[in-house]
């Protein structure tokens, strides 16, 4: 995959609920857990050891900053974060929040379901002020 086919390097970064130089946010809903953030490095970059240690620094402040916020926000039981990109082979961290009772605890996201879970959903408007707040505007 090239940056030219890559689905994250299409997103426009302006519609991110929070963004940086180097990197955005962006949540996405996850059937029978809720609301996720996907913390995105901007360039085309497939693995955090092509990053030198001060911009790895940097991405990694960002998906703790994330994570401190959802778990203010969201008060999962747990927050797992998972970097694969064997889809999509572009840097990005997904901070998902974890309920003893969603569909798939305590599995990953991508494991069959379990059982039916409670709908779970923020807003964005609530997220993106909160992200202003924990990261900086």
């Amino acid at each position: 995959m090239t940056s030219g086919d890559c689905p994250l390097c299409a997103l426009d970064a302006a519609e991110a609920l929070w963004a940086n130089d180097q990197c955005f946010v962006i949540s996405a809903e996850i059937a029978g857990v809720g609301t996720i953030c996907r913390v995105v490095w901007r360039e085309h970059i497939r693995e955090m050891s092509a990053l030198d240690a001060a911009a790895r620094g940097a991405f990694m402040d960002v998906v703790f900053g994330v994570e401190a916020v959802l778990r203010t926000l969201a008060r999962p039981a747990k927050i797992n974060l998972a970097s694969l990109g064997n889809l999509v082979p572009h840097l990005h961290w997904h901070v998902i929040p974890r309920y003893l009772d969603d569909a798939h605890f305590p599995d990953a996201i991508w494991a069959p379901a379990r059982r039916e879970a409670p709908a779970r959903s923020l807003k964005d408007a609530v997220l993106r002020a909160a992200l202003e707040a924990g990261l900086g505007g």
